[in-house]
């Protein structure tokens, strides 16, 4: 077999001929009169063509002497070219023979016609390259081993796996969809900043950045929350965002530092009625999608047209981490049963961040049916309203199924005082040692005195949802491009 420095020697010989017979093998202008989509879903009406040009990649060859089939391939779909000697001529059939390999984009013109195995086909008059390729396909896509090489590769994975790139059609069906549902429900889409003064609307550590003509310290925006808020203010009563956040974190089966979020705020509601409005929303959404409300998940059905399960946070914690009295619990008993599971403890852990370490061992992977989590601990969620009959829980839930977290919303805290009071406890954390914990931001402070409407906030991350939807088990299969590390030589 030849080594692949070989074959890119071959390869480059091959574009010096089309260069020294005055073929230019990256033209300008392409000819095409349908997709290869159209071509075969239309093939009896195209066929009253006298001519018809077609272009796509060339996937596979067979054939020998003077008759050749090739397999296109465009992106709609795959279409069967057929070439033969005596149509092209010989210099046209040598041409091919002598210049074209699998991997190239042609442009194709000729007749379509039935095989004797009724194989809708192109018979080709006359052909013209649009692309010379210098590196081989892959030969074997779905027997390779190495994802590493998959993700890195993306383009090669997403070209031979048929699986791999209907999974992401899939994921911009669900963000249209998402756009759709949202759009009906009278939600204005809004853009936001991403390069942040402080990185605030959740608990974890920001990238950092400097802007040079400004001479500041920038962060890569860990949430869009707070912005968001800002418009709330300003008069929007229904808005949402869907883009990137950047968190400086672990990357595990489901994080990855750059991930996709849909956020939204309603003006005059609050965490129950957000509730009804994300049953109701998933289970559009899984229809329209899977054309079904259940769906499989790791061999589990998940059923999205029965009510959703609802479950307290200590009542969860007693269930599966077989904690007798979470609310009551101290630090050091929690890090002790915390110890008994496996969880890791950090010397300045507080007793909430220890329970949600629990929380996400032993309680998250048993959620496999849609399950509301209410009733968190204030200290957990510091931008939600408390519980008015329980102050020391927050009016809050997150929405788990298939065992992933897939939305997190409450009832947003619109009190200046007391979210200046919340703070500065975080400030207090972030100054023992939690990188996660919020900063201090005093300018959102400054705008909820103006007066922010009572409202209901949620968030959803984007490639949870396409991992449970297509039964997917990394969140860096549904992204195209994760973070990796560099390439070593």
């Amino acid at each position: 077999m030849s080594s692949f420095e070989e074959i890119r020697e071959n390869r480059l010989s091959k574009l010096k001929i089309l260069r020294e017979k005055g073929v230019n093998p990256f033209p300008v202008s392409t000819r095409t009169d349908a997709t290869l989509k159209e071509a075969s879903d239309t093939f009896d009406k195209l066929a009253k063509k006298k001519e018809l040009h077609l272009a796509g990649r060339i996937m596979a060859v067979r054939g020998q002497g003077g008759l050749v089939f090739a397999d296109l391939f465009d992106g709609t779909g795959k279409f069967q070219a057929l070439l033969k000697k005596d149509e092209l001529g010989d210099e046209g059939f040598a041409l091919w023979s002598d210049t074209v390999d699998i991997g190239d984009f042609v442009e194709v013109a000729g007749t379509l016609f039935l095989t004797k195995r009724n194989e809708k086909t192109l018979q080709v008059k006359k052909w013209n390259m649009l692309t010379k390729s210098l590196r081989p396909l892959p030969e074997k896509w779905h027997g390779l081993t190495d994802t590493e090489e998959r993700f890195r590769r993306r383009y090669l994975d997403t070209l031979m796996n048929e699986e791999v790139r209907n999974r992401f059609v899939l994921r911009s069906r669900v963000l249209s969809t998402l756009r759709a549902l949202l759009d009906k429900a009278g939600f204005m889409e809004v853009e936001t900043s991403i390069l942040q003064q402080l990185a605030g609307g959740a608990n974890a550590e920001p990238f950092k950045t400097h802007h040079k003509a400004l001479d500041i310290d920038l962060y890569l925006r860990i949430a869009p929350e707070l912005d968001l808020k800002k418009l709330l203010i300003g008069g929007y009563p229904k808005i949402y965002e869907i883009g990137r956040s950047f968190r400086n974190e672990g990357i595990d089966v489901t994080h990855n530092p750059e991930f996709t979020t849909i956020e939204w705020y309603e003006a005059y509601s609050d965490a129950a009625k957000q509730r009804a409005f994300i049953e109701a929303l998933f289970r559009a959404l899984v229809k329209t999608v899977k054309g079904s409300e259940i769906l499989s998940f790791s061999g589990n059905d998940v059923d999205f047209g029965k009510p959703f399960t609802v479950l307290s946070y200590a009542e969860a914690l007693q269930r599966y981490a077989l904690i007798p009295n979470p609310e009551k619990a101290n630090r050091e008993e929690l890090a002790l049963k915390a110890a008994q599971l496996g969880v890791s403890v950090a010397p300045h852990d507080t007793a909430e961040k220890i329970m949600d370490g629990m929380f996400k061992k032993a309680v998250r992977p048993k959620l496999i049916q849609p399950t509301y989590v209410i009733s968190y601990p204030a200290r957990m969620i510091p931008l939600a309203k408390q519980d008015e009959a329980n102050p020391a829980l927050v009016d809050a839930f997150q929405f788990y199924a298939g065992g992933m977290e897939l939305v997190k919303a409450f009832s947003e805290l619109n009190d200046p005082e007391e979210q200046s009071r919340r703070f500065t406890v975080e400030e207090s954390h972030r100054t023992e040692g939690d990188k996660e914990a919020q900063p201090n931001d005093v300018e959102f402070v400054e705008a909820l005195e103006y007066g922010m409407p009572p409202a209901g906030g949620v968030g959803m991350g984007i490639e949870r949802l396409i991992m449970l939807l297509t039964d997917a088990h990394n969140i860096r299969e549904v992204i195209f491009f994760p973070t990796l590390r560099p390439q070593t030589t």
